[in-house]
């Protein structure tokens, strides 16, 4: 265990011990610095005071953890294989465990950086269902108060170690990777595609009691059933199909809480012929049958 502390202002930088309790989380923050790199000097500063793996970070090296780094002044590249990418205020990016890189700032300007390291099972399904992906490394996320106060709230949770840090440091890794992942969809979608997604729910939700037709609601909203199938897909990962039966199934839930609410009637009223479609559905979606929801009460 290393680490580096100074004012407010100051570098800081630690590489933590983990407990079997953290463990059982699925995820652990295993280090967290914030450093700037004056120009004209070797990086990283304060070289033999890091792990001997993280020395090498200019030179070329693997991790076996997950590391996001977040640039907000100075300039500098990163290299990944033959791709090399240009870092300025507001990139950040995210390396996979056995990812080869290199970075660091241009020689003569410096930066200044932030980054986490973390590693876990959550951490790894999210890389296998490809959320977390190496097709994904490199993001313009913009300078934003919400990471560096988010940064800087992690830093503050492993500087005093409190009983469960583990989990209020981890929390805050996800949702740095929360807001950079949705920053990185909105900016690739037109504007157009939230008003369609908007009026899409707004009308599911005001013919809540009908059957399920998407041709008549791509009509209203003036674009083919395809189009509104792959925007509102694109926006939510969801399709309009989907996103229609969950918020049945929630209205469902609230129908069924009614004194002498019988299955069949709640299935018709929500658009079913088939209440046992809808009962299959109803379980499927929540666990418990229709027929024992108002037991919880």
């Amino acid at each position: 265990m290393e680490s580096k502390s100074g004012n407010a202002r100051g570098p800081f930088w630690h590489y933590l011990p983990y407990s079997e309790e953290d463990e059982k989380l699925g995820m652990v923050c295993a280090n967290v610095g914030s450093m700037e790199a004056p120009p004209n000097i070797e990086y990283p500063p304060y070289k033999n005071d890091h792990p001997a793996l993280f020395r090498s970070v200019a030179e070329g090296r693997v991790l076996p953890t997950f590391q996001l780094i977040y640039i907000t002044a100075g300039q500098g590249t990163l290299e990944l294989g033959e791709t090399v990418y240009t870092l300025m205020p507001g990139s950040a990016f995210i390396l996979l465990p056995g990812t080869r890189h290199r970075y660091k700032p241009v020689f003569e300007i410096g930066w200044h950086e932030y980054w986490v390291g973390f590693q876990g099972e959550y951490f790894i399904k999210l890389m296998e269902r490809g959320v977390l992906s190496k097709e994904r490394i490199f993001f313009e996320v913009g300078l934003y108060d919400f990471m560096i106060s988010t940064f800087n709230q992690i830093i503050d949770e492993v500087k005093n170690q409190r009983p469960l840090f583990q989990l209020k440091a981890c929390s805050g890794i996800i949702s740095l990777l929360a807001e950079i992942l949705t920053r990185e969809r909105r900016k690739d979608q037109p504007n157009s595609y939230q008003k369609i997604v908007e009026k899409t729910k707004y009308l599911m939700e005001t013919n809540i009691f009908s059957a399920v037709n998407l041709s008549d609601i791509s009509e209203q909203i003036g674009v083919s059933t395809s189009k509104l199938n792959e925007i509102f897909k694109t926006y939510t990962s969801m399709t309009p199909y989907q996103y229609f039966i969950h918020i049945k199934i929630l209205k469902a839930e609230s129908l069924l809480e009614q004194k002498d609410a019988s299955v069949k009637e709640v299935a018709y009223r929500l658009g079913f012929e088939d209440q046992y479609y809808f009962s299959r559905l109803f379980k499927n979606k929540t666990g418990i049958a229709p027929s024992d929801w108002n037991k919880l009460i």
